[in-house]
């Protein structure tokens, strides 16, 4: 079994070898001058298609995420390249695996017939997650070709809001009655021959089909054969209505160590479950789009044209704009102390880039602690005052030796207390606005991550400025 090092590494030489075979120049082009056309021709026919031939050799026993990776990593062009070598056989899987902006670009290089066979592949979860990507007429023949029950799934499952239980359910369950011993049970699964995946459990419904409890399987393999489903079963169970969000789904895979979960009606009828894999995938889809969030970007394909990556980037960098031109009118506002004392312009960013750094720190654990659902209205008090001692204990020792050195370089005492003092003051106004603006985004409904870290260092960088240069106006004009 290979390690996620292991699998990186051989990644990378499979992308090498990609380039490689994609990339090779014509080893016949030095021929032109003393062959025949029409010879030189065949050979370059040849030479491309056994260049073609191993590129799908080496295509072909790949896991349908690891091709999704792999296309992810490679320029449009060749991209495109290696999607005509491999869509034919596994597309549909490829296509759930792959992001959702690389996906559109594969889309758009399918036509209606290979989506809609692309599609009929899959199950209705997966055909859930690319819905939104199919054009409204192929999902209209889709909905069409699926059976009765099928076509009410996927219905049912694209009603769910995107970060909902329901969005993520899938229908592929294993279900027994209490009254039946685990000889039965077995004989039952011995039948199917095949558990649906990731299954851990058995569900437990009533004759309505209301859910009673859940057979872990090891009580099958332990237990005595006679005994009976509802001496063994489990009713402390947890469950989930499809409309429960699916960051609360995951704490509680994460807390209770859930393999798969039954997803039940007001009435407690099954209409589903929730696996591991499915929660993993949400998990890891909301960590990116967070790393995202933080300087404000969405999701974005690396090699996407330069117009839309500028359109993915310029809002923000136009409020960093107006922030950074704010900055400077506070800068401009003490130009007559920077002529008179010139070693503040060298110190100045020391104490704005300092307190940026504490501020995305605080921001940050705060971040956390509202996805962790750790932030109430009684604890908001205590948190702040915690960051305002952590700040202030940081700016007393780092502003110390920050005021140590400005002594040193410049030999003047009243100018490394001014560093001191404006460390100080500068950290724990970090430290408030770290704490202050996720909590006021949370409670306008905005997600707390998105664009923080910009707004925490606009703060912090005009703040900064007009502490460390008022307090040396003040102190040394």
């Amino acid at each position: 079994m290979k390690n996620n090092t292991e699998k990186k590494e051989s990644l990378i030489d499979i992308l090498e070898q990609i380039d490689l075979l994609l990339g090779k120049e014509n080893l016949t082009d030095n021929i032109r001058d003393t062959e025949d056309l029409k010879k030189y021709n065949l050979i370059n026919n040849l030479t491309n298609k056994e260049n073609l031939k191993s590129l799908h050799n080496l295509l072909n026993h790949l896991h349908p995420s690891d091709v999704a990776d792999i296309l992810e990593a490679l320029p449009l062009e060749r991209r495109l390249a290696v999607w005509e070598l491999v869509k034919s056989e596994n597309d549909g899987d490829i296509l759930v695996e792959v992001s959702d902006v690389v996906r559109q670009t594969l889309i758009a290089d399918m036509d209606n017939t290979e989506l809609l066979a692309a599609a009929e592949t899959l199950d209705t979860d997966e055909i859930a997650d690319i819905a939104g990507d199919l054009p409204g007429d192929v999902l209209n023949d889709l909905l069409e070709s699926l059976d009765v029950q099928n076509r009410e799934r996927l219905e049912s499952v694209l009603s769910y809001p995107d970060e909902s239980v329901g969005a993520l359910m899938d229908f592929d369950i294993a279900t027994i009655r209490d009254d039946i011993t685990l000889e039965v049970v077995l004989d039952y699964l011995r039948k199917i021959k095949k558990l649906p995946d990731h299954t851990d459990k058995l569900f437990v419904v009533d004759h309505s089909g209301s859910i009673l409890g859940v057979l872990p399987l090891e009580r099958i393999v332990v237990s005595q054969s006679d005994i009976k489903v509802k001496d063994v079963m489990s009713t402390d169970t947890v469950l989930f209505k499809p409309e429960d969000t699916a960051h609360e789904a995951s704490n509680a895979f994460e807390r209770y160590d859930l393999v798969t979960a039954p997803v039940v009606d007001h009435s407690k009828k099954l209409i589903g479950r929730l696996t591991v894999d499915a929660v993993m995938d949400y998990i890891r889809e909301e960590s990116e789009t967070e790393k995202l969030s933080l300087v404000g970007l969405r999701e974005e394909d690396m090699f996407s044209t330069i117009w839309k990556s500028v359109q993915n980037r310029w809002a923000w960098l136009a409020i960093n704009l107006i922030t950074a031109l704010i900055a400077s009118r506070v800068i401009g506002i003490f130009e007559g102390s920077i002529e008179k004392v010139v070693a503040l312009a060298a110190l100045m960013p020391i104490v704005a880039g300092i307190g940026g750094n504490s501020g995305n720190q605080t921001t940050t654990m705060i971040v956390r602690a509202l996805a962790l659902n750790q932030v109430t209205f009684s604890n908001i008090r205590l948190l702040l005052f915690k960051e305002i001692g952590v700040a202030l204990l940081n700016g007393i020792i780092w502003g110390s030796v920050l005021g140590f050195f400005a002594y040193l370089l410049y030999g003047n005492t009243q100018l490394g207390y001014v560093m001191t003092a404006a460390m100080i003051l500068n950290l724990i106004l970090s430290a408030i606005m770290g704490v202050m603006i996720p909590l006021i985004l949370n409670r306008l409904g905005k997600d707390p991550a998105v664009g923080s870290s910009v707004l925490i260092t606009a703060m912090t960088d005009s703040g900064g400025f007009f502490i460390f240069l008022g307090l040396a106006t003040l102190v040394l004009l």
